[in-house]
């Protein structure tokens, strides 16, 4: 068992660090890679999100089915939370993105998605489909369905189900259900027909479980004759796992929402019930009906009887063995008429014709990106490791470059070459193609239709190896990397990507300003080539003022960064706006900054946005000056309550004691720190006991479930679902006269103006009579939900619990949001009390 958990880790950790690493299979791999190859059907799993996807059914269907099988999820989960890192939003979509990858990876998918944008928690598809373009995103699952050709379509989620869960997930279900019937059709979508033709699945699922009946009883007594149930629990001796350990392994991907987990072995049932299309005959399989042989195209007899040869007599020591039945039913390929199925199995054909082959290609530059018109070193390698006769004819990359080569690969003899090629002046940088226009709430804007579904931006920088193999010519197209290590990785990979020539941020996203005095900001300028010169300003609302108006910038080196500081004025009055660096080099200006993000389990990323910041004139009174916070998932509340005035030191669980903690005036615990931080249970005695003493302590949201402490407070208190999902709805004041809504800072409607994407999450719905509710809010049609901002004395002190989402305000600049948060911090602070402590 412990070797088994020890290659378990060794292939998670090779999965994720080397996701641009040129493929050297296994025999075994091979071999799967012939089965799948051999059969002609697949399988379109539709939910909504990132992490929805059931990998267990994906990997079973991939692995133990051989089916072509993909995941569509309609978002990319950029309204989630992010548990391993600040990103939110846009950037945490780019993330959860990857970690589908490195998911499909793993379980053997592909992955598609839409333009829709996940906008945050939605109660209902009736919102759902407002804010997103119900027609826009209905066009892409047709176009998935028209591209892929999914014979069986299966969705996560239940359409019968409006506002009993997640509106994204209802309407990813209503939408997959509906274009079951479009994506046939010539009169829907007719600008896709031409390209990608029409295309009728022959069934549709919904993937059912005893959680949809409420309890495992309740499924027991369903009525299941119109259900068919799989064991995807079986063993896969070729791999060394079973189904579940290997979906285990996918799931875990999504580490940015904490889905980490054990792996499970053994027999498991799992039930997909039939909604529509081609019935099924009592037990039979979902494929039951559909060819999914050779046989199933005009042509493929031929190709068939070869492949499936090669199956049956597959040589594990040599698989070089089969390379010219493997060309000679390529050639009878190229001859069918079904585009789809041509394009789909020569792609398949070929990988599997250099791996048995042995044939190791790749072409590394000297960096991991570069400019437009600057000149980059290749280094080259190709190696025939097998004695199948091979020449490299020539290379080219449909750019500058076009080499002859007329060199025959020999057995295991590398043949290394340096070439130079020229990033052309229209190079475009390489960014997130989603990203590149702006978008609205609901929707992301993608110009080019060739884009859409795609998961992320093609490499464009690539090199055609041009072969003879057994004399027959074969092209095989490598991405351009860069390969590298470093002495405590090895060996590492990073994907080659195309950057401005210079870019720059201001190093604060809001700054805030509690009075008129002027303060400075920092502008960082990062070469993306040698001998940068140019000049930089601050563009600013016309009630602000910079200086200095311009200042000069000279950067001798790729890569480097020049720090410039600007003075900004404020107003007298409150005022809020944006600003933001202009680069000017020669006749061009920027305005966009360069963001990478770089975690181990997904490759390196580089995302070119806007470069932005809030500046807010802030009317804003404090009290205290020493906070302590206890970090939980990632957000920027540490440096927000720094921006107006605050002490803000971050404590680690071992720095927890009253000795410590007696150096600040109140605690401020991170968003689902009591989820994710096992040591605080050991810890609540000591900052209970800070309260008692006089400090206040302000528990940002924990989820309802994995809570790890036993006593969230000092009084009961238990935590629901309950949230209010519009962030404009209305907000009542249970107690107008709290202190809370009084001092320093008098709180009214208008501090509740301009919140984004929602008010809170995860309210408590029961609770001690020691606590104060103070505000009452509710999205439309719903109950009033009461326990957004809860408060208690406890002693000298204040124990206060929100589930307020200040962790959201905080980043876009809610001057409201900062008003009560200090507010709460100030509690128990009032001159009156002050003067009182001096006077004992």
């Amino acid at each position: 068992m412990k070797r088994q958990l020890f290659y378990l880790i060794i292939l998670v950790f090779t999965l994720s660090i080397q996701a641009q690493k040129p493929k050297t299979p296994s025999s075994t791999e091979i071999y799967e890679s012939i089965q799948k190859l051999n059969f002609l059907g697949s399988v379109l799993y539709v939910a909504a999100h990132p992490d929805d996807e059931n990998t267990r059914l994906i990997a079973y269907m991939s692995n133990k089915v051989k089916a072509r099988t993909a995941y569509l999820s309609l978002t990319r989960g950029d309204g989630g939370q992010n548990l391993i890192g600040p990103e939110l939003r846009e950037l945490l979509g780019v993330i959860r993105t990857q970690e589908l990858l490195a998911a499909r990876r793993i379980d053997g998918g592909e992955q598609i998605f839409t333009r829709a944008n996940d906008f945050g928690f939605s109660k209902h598809p009736e919102e759902t489909l407002e804010i997103w373009n119900k027609d826009q995103v209905l066009s892409d699952v047709v176009l998935a369905i028209r591209k892929f050709q999914p014979d069986i379509i299966i969705n996560r989620f239940d359409h019968r189900t409006p506002g009993r869960t997640h509106g994204h997930h209802t309407s990813s279900a209503m939408l997959s259900l509906e274009a079951f019937d479009l994506s046939n059709s010539n009169e829907a979508y007719t600008n896709q027909i031409e390209k990608y033709g029409l295309w009728q699945p022959k069934r549709i699922f919904f993937n059912t479980g005893w959680w949809f009946y409420g309890s495992r009883e309740n499924f027991e007594k369903a009525d299941k004759s119109n259900m068919r149930s799989l064991d995807i629990g079986t063993y896969y001796p070729l791999k060394g796992l079973s189904n579940n350990e290997l979906a285990s392994l996918a799931s875990s991907q999504h580490l940015c929402q904490g889905f980490g987990r054990l792996a499970q072995r053994g027999s498991q049932q799992e039930y997909i019930e039939f909604l529509k299309g081609e019935p099924l005959n009592e037990g039979t399989q979902i494929f039951s009906g559909i060819d999914t042989s050779w046989n199933r195209i005009r042509g493929g007899q031929a190709i068939g009887e070869i492949l499936e040869k090669i199956e049956g007599d597959f040589n594990f020591k040599n698989p070089s063995v089969h390379v010219p039945q493997l060309l000679k039913a390529y050639k009878l390929l190229q001859n069918i008429e079904s585009k789809h199925w041509k394009t789909q199995k020569t792609k398949e054909l070929i990988s599997i014709i250099e791996m048995c082959a042995g044939l190791y290609l790749e072409v590394s530059a000297e960096t991991n990106w570069a400019t437009p018109n600057e000149t980059i070193n290749l280094n080259i390698e190709a190696l025939n490791r097998s004695e199948t006769p091979t020449t490299l004819v020539s290379l080219n990359n449909h750019e500058d470059l076009n080499i002859s080569k007329e060199i025959v690969l020999k057995n295991n003899i590398k043949y290394p070459f340096k070439e130079v090629i020229k990033i052309p002046s229209s190079a475009k940088p390489t960014t997130p193609y989603w990203l590149t226009n702006k978008g609205s709430l609901g929707m992301y804007k993608v110009e080019n239709e060739a884009l859409i579904g795609l998961p992320e931006t093609p490499r464009t920088f690539n090199l055609d190896f041009n072969l003879l193999i057994d004399n027959v010519p074969i092209t095989i197209t490598k991405p351009i990397v860069q390969r590298y290590s470093k002495p405590d990785k090895g060996e590492l990979y990073r994907p080659f990507e195309i950057i401005p020539e210079v870019s720059a941020k201001i190093t604060e996203k809001v700054i805030i300003l509690d009075n008129d005095s002027q303060r400075d900001i920092t502008v960082m300028v990062k070469a993306g080539r040698d001998n940068l010169e140019g000049a930089v300003e601050v563009y600013h609302p016309d009630d602000w003022n910079i200086y200095p108006k311009q200042q000069k910038v000279n950067i001798a080196n790729k890569g480097e960064e020049q720090a410039l500081i600007f003075t900004i004025i404020p107003p007298e009055n409150q005022s809020e706006g944006i600003i933001g660096p202009i680069v000017h080099i020669n006749d061009k200006d920027y305005t966009d900054e360069l963001i990478e993000i770089a975690y181990e389990h997904i490759p390196f990323q580089t995302v070119l946005l806007p470069s932005e910041s809030k500046i807010v004139r802030l009317d804003i009174k404090k009290k205290g000056e020493n906070i302590a916070y206890i970090q939980g998932a990632g957000d920027v509340v540490p440096e927000s309550l720094e921006q107006i005035g605050y002490n803000v030191r971050v404590l680690k669980p071992d720095e927890i004691d009253a000795e410590t903690l007696s150096r600040f005036d109140a605690v401020v615990v991170g968003i689902r720190a009591y989820n994710t931080v096992e040591d605080l249970k050991f810890k609540q005695k000591e900052l209970f006991d800070f309260v008692a003493q006089g400090g206040n302590i302000i528990v940002q949201y924990n989820t309802s479930h994995r809570v790890k402490v036993n006593d969230l407070a000092p009084f009961e208190l238990k935590l629901s679902r309950d949230r209010v999902t519009e962030e404009n709805a209305e907000v009542r004041f249970l107690n107008p006269g709290h202190p809370v809504l009084n001092f320093p800072n008098k709180i009214t409607q208008k501090d509740f103006e301009g919140w984004t994407q929602e008010r809170g999450l995860y309210f408590p719905n029961q609770w001690d009579d020691a606590f104060t509710p103070i505000l009452s809010m509710n999205d439309k049609d719903d109950t009033p939900k009461d326990g957004s901002l809860l408060i208690a004395e406890y002693g000298k002190g204040h124990y206060i619990y929100t589930g307020l989402s200040f962790f959201r305000e905080f980043p876009a600049g809610v001057s409201g949001a900062y008003r009560l948060f200090a507010n709460m911090l100030s509690l128990g602070k009032d001159e009156f009390k002050a003067e009182a402590k001096i006077n004992d």
